[in-house]
C-alpha cells in the first residue's frame, strides 16, 4: 500500500514538473511575441471577440477573458479534487501532516501582503493587488526541482505539494471575498439551485461523470453572470464529486476525473494562460515604471516575503514543539523550499488580472513585470540552496534536522 501510494505521489510530480517546463516555454514564447514584429497580431488574437448566445442568454467576451474565466475554472476543479483526495485519503489525512505546511502557507500568505502593501498601502488602486504576492505557482516550482535530478528528498516535493494545497485553499477564499465585481442577486439564485442537484447526485453516489459535468457547466454560467468569480464553480463542483464508488468499491470517480484532467490542465490549460498574459512589451521601460511601488512591492513581497514567511513561522512551530520537519528534511533544504514557493507565476498573474482588470494599462504591465522578476530571483535562489542542501546530504555529512537534536 505504501509503496502504491509513493508511485502515485512520484508519477504526479513529474506530471507537474513537466507541466511546469512547458508553462515557462509558453511564458518565453508569449514575451518574444510581444516584443517582436508580431506582436500586433499577439494583441489581436487575445482581444478575437468570442460570443456564445442561446435565446437571451449571451456570454461575449474577448479571448482573453474566455482563457480566464473559462480555462481556469477547469484549474481550479482540479485543484478541488485534489484538495479532497488529499483530506480525506492523500497526506493532508493525517492531521499531524497539516501543521508544518499549513503553518508555512500562512506565514507565505501573510508577510509577502504586508510587504506589498508597505510600498502600496497609500495608494487605493494599487493597494488592490495586495494578494498577487501571495500566490505559489506548484507546476513551475517542481519544474525547477527537476533540474536536481533524482536527488531531491520526496519529502521535499511532498511537502512543497502540500504547502502549495493550503496556499491554493488561501487564494480561493481571497478571490471569493476580495474579488468579486458587482454581484446578482438572480444569478447568484441559480447557483444556490445547483448545489442541491449535485448534494443528491452525490448522497445517491451517481458515478456517471455527465451529469456532474451539465450541472458544472450550468453553474459556471450562473457563476459568471452573477458577479462572484466564475472560477470558483470548479472548486464547488470538486466537492461533489464522489471518493469511491458503492458498487465498485476500487473504483473511484474523483481519482478518475483528477487523472484525466492532469495532463489536460499541465499541457494545455496552464500553457495557455501563460501564453495569454505573460506578454510584457518591455519596449520603452523606464527606470521610473521599473521602481513603481507595484512591481517593486510584488517583487520583494515573493522574494524576501515568502521565504521569511515560511521559514519564519515553521522555524518558529518546530522550536515551539507544535510539529516537526520530516526525517529527511533539514534547515537549509526548508529554507530552499520556502525562497522556492516565491515563484507565483501562474496564480499571481490570474490574481493580478483580478486586481487591476479596472485599474488601467499602466499598473496591469507593472504587476506582470514584478511577478516575472519575483519568481525568476526566487526560483534561482531556491534552486542553488536546494543544491547546496542536495550535495551536503549525499556527501554524508549529517544534516541539521531538529528532530535529531
Amino acid at each position: 500500500m505504501q509503496n502504491h501510494q509513493e508511485s502515485a505521489i512520484t508519477s504526479f510530480l513529474k506530471l507537474e514538473s513537466a507541466g511546469g517546463i512547458l508553462l515557462f516555454l509558453s511564458a518565453v514564447l508569449a514575451i518574444l511575441l510581444a516584443n517582436s514584429s508580431l506582436e500586433p497580431y499577439y494583441q489581436q488574437l487575445l482581444s478575437t471577440p468570442v460570443e456564445v448566445r442561446v435565446g437571451s442568454l449571451e456570454i461575449a467576451k474577448p479571448l482573453l477573458l474566455w482563457v480566464n474565466d473559462g480555462l481556469m475554472a477547469v484549474f481550479f476543479f482540479l485543484v478541488g479534487l485534489e484538495l479532497k483526495r488529499e483530506l480525506l485519503e492523500g497526506e493532508l489525512a493525517d492531521k499531524k501532516n497539516i501543521i508544518l505546511p499549513g503553518v508555512g502557507a500562512i506565514g507565505g500568505m501573510i508577510a509577502p501582503a504586508l510587504i506589498y502593501l508597505y510600498f502600496n498601502g497609500s495608494d487605493a488602486d494599487a493597494a488592490k493587488g495586495w494578494a498577487i504576492p501571495a500566490a505559489t505557482d506548484i507546476a513551475f516550482a517542481l519544474g525547477v526541482l527537476t533540474l536536481l535530478g533524482p536527488r531531491v528528498p520526496l519529502s521535499v516535493k511532498i511537502f512543497l505539494t502540500s504547502l502549495a494545497i493550503f496556499d491554493d485553499i488561501g487564494a480561493i477564499l481571497i478571490i471569493a471575498f476580495f474579488y468579486t465585481s458587482k454581484i446578482s442577486i438572480e444569478a447568484l439564485g441559480m447557483v444556490a439551485l445547483c448545489i442541491p442537484v449535485l448534494f443528491f447526485l452525490n448522497k445517491r453516489n451517481i458515478v456517471s461523470k455527465s451529469p456532474y459535468i451539465l450541472v458544472g457547466v450550468i453553474m459556471w454560467i450562473a457563476t459568471l453572470k452573477s458577479g462572484v468569480h466564475a472560477t470558483l464553480a470548479g472548486v464547488i463542483l470538486a466537492m461533489f464529486i464522489p471518493m469511491r464508488s458503492n458498487k465498485q468499491p476500487d473504483y473511484s470517480p474523483l481519482k478518475s476525473m483528477e487523472h484525466d484532467l492532469h495532463s489536460v490542465v499541465a499541457f494545455f490549460v496552464l500553457p495557455v494562460f501563460a501564453f495569454a498574459n505573460a506578454g510584457i512589451n518591455i519596449h520603452g521601460v523606464t527606470l521610473e515604471q521599473i521602481a513603481h511601488g507595484v512591481p517593486i512591492g510584488i517583487a520583494l513581497g515573493l522574494f524576501f516575503g515568502k521565504q521569511i514567511g515560511i521559514f519564519g513561522l515553521c522555524w518558529l512551530a518546530i522550536k515551539l514543539k507544535m510539529t516537526r520537519l520530516p526525517d529527511t528534511m533539514n534547515w537549509t533544504s526548508l529554507y530552499g523550499t520556502s525562497a522556492l514557493c516565491g515563484i507565483g507565476f501562474t496564480m499571481s498573474l490570474f490574481v493580478g488580472s483580478l486586481a487591476f482588470e479596472e485599474t488601467g494599462v499602466n499598473l496591469l504591465f507593472d504587476e506582470r513585470l514584478g511577478i516575472i522578476l519575483g519568481s525568476l530571483l526566487s526560483g534561482i535562489l531556491g534552486y542553488f540552496v536546494l543544491r547546496i542542501s542536495v550535495n551536503s546530504d549525499n556527501s554524508g555529512q549529517p544534516t541539521d534536522n531538529p528532530a535529531t537534536d
